[in-house]
């Protein structure tokens, strides 16, 4: 008999515990928690050729994580830029691309699009850095990189 109260003590605890994470699961609450946006990264070569760049982009507050890189508008930067992937790890990611043809953008132009999962309620504020633009002659450019 106290064996048989026993096994049904059990699985009773297991089905309670089984009950509470699955609700867990279904809250709406838990369901907000968690989003995904895109991250437009632009670059201004003014006049200039654009042929290469590298940045940095990074959280700086909130919860992300990097899910997907996405090529650039213009036909010399449509395919997806080169990244790091154990910089991944860290909520950044370092991105470099150069094309060697000689139709290039100048001016404003989105180099990069970045699929975030955004966790949690906090809305993530980000660091970017240019490290470098060139032209086709490899020379270094002036430029500004922004997001939207």
């Amino acid at each position: 008999m106290k064996q048989a109260i026993a096994k049904i003590m059990v699985t009773l605890a297991l089905f309670v515990s089984v009950m509470a994470q699955e609700q867990d699961f279904e809250s709406p609450s838990a369901a907000a928690a968690v989003r995904f946006e895109p991250l437009r990264i632009y670059l201004d070569s003014g006049p200039n050729n654009l042929a290469a760049f590298q940045f940095e982009l990074k959280a700086v507050a909130g919860k992300i994580k990097i899910v997907g890189v996405e090529g650039g508008e213009h036909e010399a930067f449509t395919e997806p830029a080169y990244y790091d992937p154990a910089a991944l790890a860290n909520d950044r990611i370092i991105i470099a691309a150069f094309n060697t043809g000689s139709d290039l953008p100048t001016g404003r132009t989105r180099i990069a699009t970045i699929h975030l999962q955004i966790i949690g309620d906090i809305e993530p504020e980000y660091e970017l850095h240019l490290t470098v633009a060139a032209s086709e002659d490899g020379n270094e450019i002036p430029a500004e990189i922004s997001f939207e």
